[in-house]
């Protein structure tokens, strides 16, 4: 059976990005002097102008505004011909204390609101992610180290990646379409973006073997992409959850990342759901896995643990939940022990994705359970 999927991917300069980018950074502003804060920190940008607000309980001071523009001025919105500049952009803040309410059920080590968390892993790639985001992400990081580097000089932050994969039989084959839509100068022509994007950014990243003669390259398809970031359009902090995880090719539960303080399961049980079922396929428990986990608020454990493994486990899915349950402690403050979730570690992952990043060497990605799996799995 034939099928295609597609993901997309953004840059560190787009809108949304841009402002998970500086939510993180506070984030980890935060937790460098203050390990146990309370951060809920939203970002919105448009033009000259970035709002942070939200809740933030803490017993130390950081300069917001300074974070903001040091973020904004690294992205590459430097200049005012670019459209936005983190030098003289206004930043207003609204900041309060977290909710009384909420912090009464992470004080007691519970969970900090109700909600659902999936956690998903494949063998599709070596980092154990779909092959449709690994490599629209793969694409996006490359358009920015080229345009950092100067290699395009033409580039400008914001810019999109989307990859097309076709499957037969649930393996991918080949690649079918590419899509790179990227800010760039006003004074470079079309063929030179296009030559350009094809030869220093797809060429390395793609192997050989996953195009062929029919496989279909869109640059710029519009013609041109001169104006963008905030000044194209704004930007809101969350509003990228599925570039963040799985490109669509897993489901989500609705929760967003940036700017959350681990207590919050939105963030942390994502983690550790991938951390999870990276180690069963690792395990050779299953080619797929995916890990649902459910929380009330102010309750330490799981209301429910779900296990699919979509016919490509070696036993049953019931079976592969005990393992999960004997092997892994999914209370909140055990996730955030267990991870090392209370370091400034998280402007990073603002861009290119939260999963798959084992080139951070961050505590989900890596496989250091397969042997207590095994041997839960032999008593199930």
């Amino acid at each position: 059976m034939k099928r295609f999927f597609t993901s997309e991917s953004v840059t560190e300069g787009h809108p949304d990005k841009i402002c998970d980018r500086i939510s993180d950074a506070v984030l980890d502003a935060i937790l460098t002097q203050d390990p146990v804060a309370r951060v809920a920190c939203e970002t919105c940008v448009t033009t000259g102008m970035v709002l942070i607000m939200g809740e933030i309980t803490t017993n130390c001071y950081v300069e917001i505004p300074k974070i903001v523009r040091d973020v904004i001025n690294g992205i590459g919105y430097d200049r005012a011909k670019y459209g936005f500049d983190g030098s003289t952009c206004s930043v207003l803040t609204s900041i309060e204390d977290q909710s009384a309410d909420i912090a009464l059920g992470v004080d007691r080590d519970g969970a900090g609101d109700q909600g659902m968390m999936f956690g998903f892993a494949c063998d599709e790639t070596n980092t154990l992610m779909p092959m449709p985001i690994y490599f629209a992400h793969e694409l996006s990081k490359k358009l920015t180290d080229v345009r950092k580097q100067g290699t395009l000089g033409f580039l400008r932050p914001d810019g999109k990646t989307q990859v097309t994969v076709e499957y037969e039989n649930d393996r991918p084959v080949r690649i079918s379409e590419i899509v790179i839509s990227a800010q760039h100068s006003p004074v470079v022509s079309y063929d030179s973006i296009r030559e350009g994007l094809i030869e220093e950014v797809i060429k390395p990243i793609i192997p050989e073997g996953m195009t062929d003669s029919n496989t279909k390259i869109f640059v710029n398809p519009t013609g041109q992409f001169v104006v963008g970031g905030p000044q194209g359009d704004s930007g809101l902090t969350g509003r990228k959850i599925i570039v963040d995880t799985y490109g669509g090719y897993a489901r989500h539960g609705g929760g967003a990342f940036s700017g959350k303080d681990p207590t919050k399961v939105d963030r942390s049980a994502s983690y550790m759901t991938r951390y999870i079922a990276k180690n069963l396929v690792k395990a050779g428990i299953a080619k797929k896995c995916e890990i649902q986990v459910a929380y009330a608020i102010g309750v330490a454990d799981p209301v429910s643990i779900s296990v699919e493994t979509f016919g490509t486990g070696i036993m049953s899915d019931e079976q592969v939940t005990k393992i999960v349950r004997e092997v892994f402690d999914l209370r909140p403050r055990a996730i955030i022990e267990q991870l090392d979730l209370r370091k400034p570690i998280y402007q990073p992952l603002s861009a290119y994705g939260h999963m798959g990043r084992e080139e951070l060497g961050v505590k989900w990605e890596i496989c250091d359970r397969v042997n207590d799996i095994l041997e839960a799995a032999k008593h199930v």
